[in-house]
């Protein structure tokens, strides 16, 4: 495949993986009968799988040999893999609880709360265009907070989450698939547990046990798919990613918390008024602002660009 090829079939894939993520709540949504923790735990195992899978293929059995070789990586994945494990959590139940738009709005949060903790734990330096954007978005919490009493925690708890978990893969900087992988596996064991102890104590419904009535093979293979939805725009985007420049994959990560509020205002009907409203103008118009120049910066040779968290991800 010669470079022009390449680059393209990667801004396809980059599009793909986004789009995907942006529509998994109609698809969690089907899941709605199952406990959000039976989701999550199913999500990991069925993950896990598939990701070994790929890493077997594709680097042979001492993947993690090689991965756990790096300093710090170890309990650095640990604590990212729990990071990443709230953050699907809540998600899910967010989804379920009809909680799509605010969820939404923790994604459109979380590049803005990237670059704060860059000049926190890295002493990164913001242009005065990133502070405006970062003060904007503050200025839409803010409004959100006081029109409505309290802050809207389940987007913070998302962006910080997800922030943080971003920051500890900076910091480690390992492969995204291999270390998506690390994390799956201190995961593993913890939800088949989970499962098995639902399963045979009348919390589960994966299988028909002991009189319970299971949830029916449709919601079985939704669980299964489910992990390889989890799996598969992950690695899309790590194959995306080395062949798309990364400003382009900068604005493109917005397709996803797009589809995810069009999807909670318009498929889920949920409320969304002028004060809602007016809190979102002032963080997507901090988006646009941050998003304008980061392209800005990359066509400057002596300016890096912002750099852009690999997701493991929303949805």
């Amino acid at each position: 495949m010669n470079p022009t090829a390449e680059n393209r079939a990667g801004l396809w894939v980059a599009v793909a993986s986004f789009v995907l993520w942006g529509l998994m709540p109609l698809y969690w949504h089907l899941l709605k009968a199952v406990p959000s923790l039976q989701v999550v735990a199913h999500r990991v195992v069925w993950s896990t799988l598939l990701v070994v899978a790929w890493l077997l293929w594709k680097q042979g059995r001492g993947w993690l040999r090689v991965a756990l070789a790096r300093p710090r990586a170890a309990w650095m994945l640990a604590l990212s893999g729990a990071l990443i494990g709230f953050n699907w959590s809540l998600y899910i139940w967010a989804v379920n609880a009809g909680h799509v738009v605010e969820s939404s709005l923790g994604y459109f949060i979380n590049p803005l709360l990237n670059v704060v903790l860059g000049v926190v734990f890295l002493h990164e330096r913001l242009s005065r265009a990133q502070w405006i954007a970062v003060a904007l978005a503050a200025a839409g919490v803010l409004w959100l907070t006081v029109h409505f009493g309290q802050p809207p925690w389940i987007a913070i708890c998302l962006a910080l989450s997800f922030a943080l978990y971003g920051l500890l893969r900076k910091l480690l900087a390992i492969d995204a698939v291999a270390g998506l992988g690390v994390e799956s596996v201190y995961l593993f064991l913890p939800a088949l547990a989970l499962l098995a102890w639902g399963e045979t104590h009348g919390q589960g419904g994966f299988l028909p046990l002991d009189g319970v009535e299971g949830w029916g093979a449709g919601r079985d293979l939704l669980l299964i798919v489910g992990g390889a939805l989890t799996a598969l725009p992950l690695i899309g985007f790590a194959f995306a990613v080395r062949r798309v420049p990364l400003s382009v994959v900068g604005l493109l990560q917005y397709i996803a918390p797009t589809l995810q509020f069009l999807t909670g205002v318009f498929v889920f009907r949920e409320a969304f008024d002028q004060q809602r409203l007016v809190g979102f103008v002032f963080i997507w118009v901090g988006l646009m602002i941050f998003a304008f120049d980061g392209l800005l910066r990359s066509r400057r040779p002596s300016i890096a660009a912002p750099a852009v968290p690999v997701p493991a991800r929303e949805g």
